[in-house]
């Protein structure tokens, strides 16, 4: 799989390729499932100024060009290695169009503590129908297909989940990253007093049967932020412009809900 432009109706999708097993290939374009917040600050000056950073030499006391900076690999503290842009060119997979789909397992086997990243995988071309088997299939089954693809010069693992008709790859962290349980530190577990066992069922049983309260899920801290950045809009407390000579910089603002319902549409019908 590929790095792509974007393109037509596929606005924000920043792949494209296709899934691959046996004799199966089914065009995907894909897309992230999260969307960077919107109540993000960014450094000024006291004048409005956007600021950047630049790297800076304790030794020379001076800051340093791109040109001037090199990469290395501490093997002990003050020692490096240094490690050249061709050198680690040359340890890149190579590109390919395709998700390589290795094998199926039980969905509940795989434990989100591995998951990292979540992409929507949705129909490319004008064929859709082989994209909806697949979905519906494994969604049926319970089954999630493990496989391989290379994304921005690396390798990825990702397990591809189906859920209402629509497929879902999580990229999954190598096993070395994940801490166990011994880790953490935690003195084995001591037998507990039958009267404190008793209180903390007692206090679940009072919890047990209420709903999930959505707005949970919604970030109190942006919403504060927001309303303290109104206040002060409205008061015209504090508010500076960004001096002509600064660059303006900006993003794309991609609805992927209703990406996934055109799609669907064009292709005859919602997903299942």
């Amino acid at each position: 799989m590929a790095e792509k432009e974007r393109h037509g109706d596929a606005a924000g999708a920043f792949w494209s390729g296709a899934i691959t097993f046996g004799l199966v290939s089914i065009q995907v374009d894909l897309y992230s499932a999260h969307r960077p917040k919107s109540a993000a600050l960014r450094m000024v000056d006291r004048h409005g100024a956007p600021l950047r950073r630049r790297y800076f030499c304790p030794r020379d006391h001076k800051p340093l060009e791109r040109e001037e900076i090199v990469r290395g690999y501490e093997i002990e503290e003050g020692r490096f290695i240094l490690v050249s842009d061709e050198e680690l060119e040359a340890l890149e997979p190579k590109k390919s169009r395709e998700i390589d789909l290795r094998c199926f397992v039980d969905a509940a086997e795989l434990d989100p503590v591995y998951f990292e990243h979540a992409y929507f995988l949705l129909p490319a071309g004008s064929v859709s129908k082989p994209y909806r088997l697949l979905a519906r299939i494994m969604e049926n089954s319970g089954k999630a297909g493990i496989a391989t693809f290379v994304m921005r010069e690396r390798e990825h693992l990702v397990a591809i989940l189906a859920e209402k008709g629509i497929l879902r790859a999580e990229t999954l962290r190598f096993a070395d990253e994940i801490r166990s349980p011994e880790d953490t530190g935690l003195p084995s577990p001591e037998k507990a007093p039958a009267a404190k066992v008793k209180q903390i069922r007692r206090a679940m049983k009072k919890l047990q049967g209420r709903e999930f309260d959505r707005e949970l899920l919604h970030d109190r801290r942006r919403r504060l932020l927001l309303e303290l950045v109104d206040r002060k809009l409205k008061a015209a407390e504090d508010v500076v412009e960004k001096p002509p000579a600064a660059e303006a910089e900006g993003a794309e603002i991609i609805d992927l809900m209703e990406i996934i319902k055109k799609r669907f549409t064009e292709r005859g019908g919602a997903p299942a």
